[in-house]
């Protein structure tokens, strides 16, 4: 027989087993650590607000090179007037430098042409986000006034078009794979490899003094609150005018300047837009949704005035600068032009 402290002792133990047993079921494991054969890539940008932009992803080739000739090509407009590379030069990181551009017709667009390069790291396409993915896009582009059906017409009689279109899609040349061939070669612009990229993965000698002096200004003023991740930016909307009335100073407003009021018609939309990415900014001015920036010294100082409430000192402005030539990264393994744009 077992005394009464022995038996207290005996059910408490087996109390504490069981509270043990239901912890670790309950308990969470623990992640793996990373796994890396790259000893100066170790978590080197873990904590950093922004991360190196990936490889371009695994295409089939057949089908990025027909998406480009596509690209290139002016009969995919209404008229055959236009091409994509009428707006998207390949010369200007995918821009055509100019506040608005030309559509079909020789109408002016609303907004300011973003360049296409890692377009598919962007969460939502334009400005005011109309569109959530390519695809979308691409089925009814606005600009080309692109009536698919008249397009599959025009190229079923090119002679080396059909035969290439045969080899890339069982299905051969559609409506369908036209679009899906321009997609295709929409996703392999990345643009990967820039300098700032080599030193979040640890190359300290991959940018200058100043320029990451920069950085630290790019975060400590709060700049990477908006512009983060892969792609410094593209992942959310924002206000233009956050702490100032940036279109009660800068009036007339025009329909664009409604922002992506003008998709869901919510007043909380009014002059929101979708914060751009700072890939390759150096090469893509001018600045904003109307191209009102014409380069870095411009739109940081609106940036300064009207999202955060304060004038950035000229000093601070070299080095933000600085630092954002250093996300200017490589196409096909070639570094981007580097134009000047201060």
């Amino acid at each position: 027989m077992v005394n009464k402290p022995a038996w207290i002792g005996l059910v408490l133990l087996a109390l504490m087993l069981l509270g043990v047993g239901i912890g670790l079921r309950k308990a969470p494991s623990a992640p793996p650590p990373p796994v890396t054969t790259d000893p100066t890539t170790v978590t080197a940008y873990a904590t950093e607000p922004i991360q190196p932009i990936p490889e371009p992803p695994l295409l089939d080739p057949l089908k990025v090179d027909l998406g480009e000739r596509l690209f290139r090509d002016p009969r995919i407009s209404r008229d055959g007037s236009i091409a994509c590379t009428s707006c998207h030069i390949f010369g200007l990181a995918l821009t055509d430098r100019q506040p608005q551009s030309r559509r079909v017709g020789g109408e002016q667009t609303e907004f300011n042409t973003p360049t296409l390069f890692n377009v598919t790291l962007n969460f939502r396409l334009f400005w005011n986000g109309r569109a959530k993915q390519l695809e979308e896009q691409i089925a009814h582009p606005r600009d080309t006034g692109t009536e698919w059906n008249n397009v599959l017409r025009k190229l079923k009689t090119d002679p080396e078009l059909a035969p290439r279109f045969a080899r890339a899609y069982p299905q051969g040349m559609t409506e369908a794979t036209l679009q899906d061939a321009i997609v295709t070669f929409e996703r392999s612009l990345i643009t990967p490899n820039a300098r700032f990229d080599r030193y979040l993965r640890g190359d300290k000698n991959a940018i200058t003094r100043e320029e990451e002096e920069g950085y630290y200004l790019f975060k400590s003023y709060g700049c990477a609150s908006c512009h983060q991740g892969a792609n410094v930016g593209g992942n959310m909307f924002q206000k233009l005018g956050v702490m100032r009335d940036f279109f009660k100073e800068h009036g007339p407003l025009d329909e664009a300047d409604m922002g992506r009021y003008l998709i869901t018609k919510q007043e909380q939309d009014r002059h929101v837009f979708r914060v751009p990415s700072l890939r390759n900014i150096a090469l893509t001015a001018p600045y904003l949704h109307n191209g009102a920036a014409e380069d870095l010294r411009a739109v940081i100082a609106v940036m300064g005035k009207y999202q955060l409430g304060r004038e950035i000192p000229p000093h601070d402005v070299e080095r933000l600068i600085a630092f954002l030539h250093t996300l200017s990264g490589e196409y096909r393994g070639r570094a981007l032009d580097q134009a000047p744009a201060r």
